[in-house]
């Protein structure tokens, strides 16, 4: 029944993407973030829904009578930049085959990013991609949170098998992700339903967020938490309502829990700390021996560790997107990856400023924040974890991208009103009511 409902809906949405493209930006980011083929049980689960979805969307952008223009700014100058480097370091790769697979995985992530940049144009748009990766990702959040409160958090919260997000560390830092666009949407909702539906979301996915059993998690979840706490509006009544919720639930988890968590003071007691540690010296070491590409994709291998691993037998994992850059695309690769991080977050901080003094601009202001803390939150928990390719990551590269465009005409918009003369021929001018009025004014 799952797999005849998730292909009826995918199969009847490719009509509507060929007409309207950005509808495929919308439903290649349901299959992508919730994986809905990934719970049925039969044909569906294989199935290649991501790439019918992708070519209706390809399809329609040729045929579409819209302007067909990516937004060029320093963020996805960058990024276009970053993907050249990855492309040049697949070249020199030490296991050549197995990166150019990788790199085609990574490069049709790309191309939906820059097909969002073009196709989602406005307010509606954005909010509708929002509402389907908070809805897609929340999905998790609640089931997980309830999943943790009925059976007394002695299980690990884990994603659908075989996705970026099936284990416990890569749902956790999804969800940290998410949490910050349902607190957007909450700030944006007019219906009290709905704002108590998001308030209820927001509870149940950080219990899941406990409910992992991640460490890397809890650093992140306590660094998004600081970040969303600074950035909101209302912050201090924020502040009142989670903090008892966040305390309840800490308090709700079991010993083993407890346990678990507090080796993070202890890690050069614990295998696994150690094993991370010995994989982030090897990358530090490949980088060194080539600091320009690194050793391409499929660097973390058993070869390479006898080489340049302090314990060549303790094989790890990148476990840190930063030491993966790293040891995948040298020094340079590195570089890029952490300057795209920057520029990102200094155009949030820029918006969020510009905008924020304008009624029309509060949305804006609130989404860059937002886009903010969620960034924050991959920063830090991706210290501790190997997702340098997620998807979600880069499609907030393109929100943000995306916001800092809509913040530029608001600013402009308002700087064209306000030089217009307060009369003409001999009449008063009336104000434009949607552009250039200050906030509560």
């Amino acid at each position: 029944m799952r797999d005849l409902f998730v292909t009826m809906v995918v199969l009847g949405s490719l009509p509507l993407i060929l007409y309207r493209p950005y509808i495929g930006v919308i439903m290649w980011s349901w299959i992508g973030y919730m994986n809905p083929h990934r719970l049925s049980w039969g044909f569906a689960t294989d199935f290649p829904f991501a790439m019918l979805i992708a070519l209706a969307t390809l399809t329609g952008v040729l045929f579409m009578r819209e302007e067909k223009r990516i937004p060029w700014t320093r963020e996805s100058v960058l990024l276009a930049l970053f993907i050249l480097w990855m492309c040049i370091t697949t070249i020199f790769a030490l296991h050549h085959a197995a990166a150019t697979e990788q790199l085609s995985k990574v490069l049709k992530i790309q191309l939906m990013t820059f097909i969002t940049l073009m196709l989602i144009k406005d307010k509606f748009r954005i909010e509708m991609l929002v509402w389907i990766i908070a809805l897609s990702l929340g999905f998790y959040g609640v089931k997980g949170g309830i999943f943790t409160i009925t059976t007394g958090g002695g299980y690990h919260v884990r994603g659908p098998n075989g996705t970026f997000i099936g284990g416990n560390n890569e749902i956790g830092l999804a969800l940290i992700m998410t949490v910050p666009l349902m607190r957007y949407l909450y700030l944006q909702a007019k219906k009290n339903w709905v704002k108590w539906g998001l308030a209820a979301a927001m509870i149940f996915t950080v219990v899941a967020i406990l409910g992992t059993q991640s460490r890397g998690a809890l650093v992140g979840l306590a660094v998004m938490g600081t970040m969303l706490i600074w950035k909101t509006r209302k912050r201090f009544l924020f502040l009142f309502l989670m903090v008892p919720v966040l305390f309840t639930a800490v308090q709700f988890m079991p010993e083993s829990w407890h346990a678990r968590m507090n080796t993070i003071q202890t890690y050069e007691q614990d295998q696994s700390a150690i094993g991370r540690i010995n994989s982030w010296h090897f990358a530090f070491n490949l980088a060194k021996d080539r600091p320009l590409t690194g050793a391409g994709y499929h660097a973390f291998t058993p070869d390479l560790f006898a080489r340049y691993a302090p314990n060549p037998e303790d094989v790890h994992d990148a476990h840190s997107i930063y030491f993966e850059i790293l040891g995948e695309h040298g020094f340079v690769g590195l570089a890029l990856f952490l300057l795209l991080g920057w520029f990102a977050w200094r155009a949030c901080s820029v918006v969020t400023k510009q905008a924020r003094p304008y009624a029309e601009g509060q949305w804006i202001a609130d989404l860059a924040a937002m886009l903010q803390v969620s960034l924050a939150g991959y920063a830090a928990c991706g210290a501790f974890l190997g997702l340098a390719y997620f998807d979600f990551y880069y499609h907030l590269i393109a929100l943000v991208v995306l916001v800092k465009i809509q913040g530029l005409r608001l600013t402009e918009q308002a700087r064209v009103s306000e030089a217009l003369p307060a009369k003409s021929n001999g009449r008063e001018r009336r104000q434009p009511a949607a552009v250039g009025r200050p906030a509560g004014k």
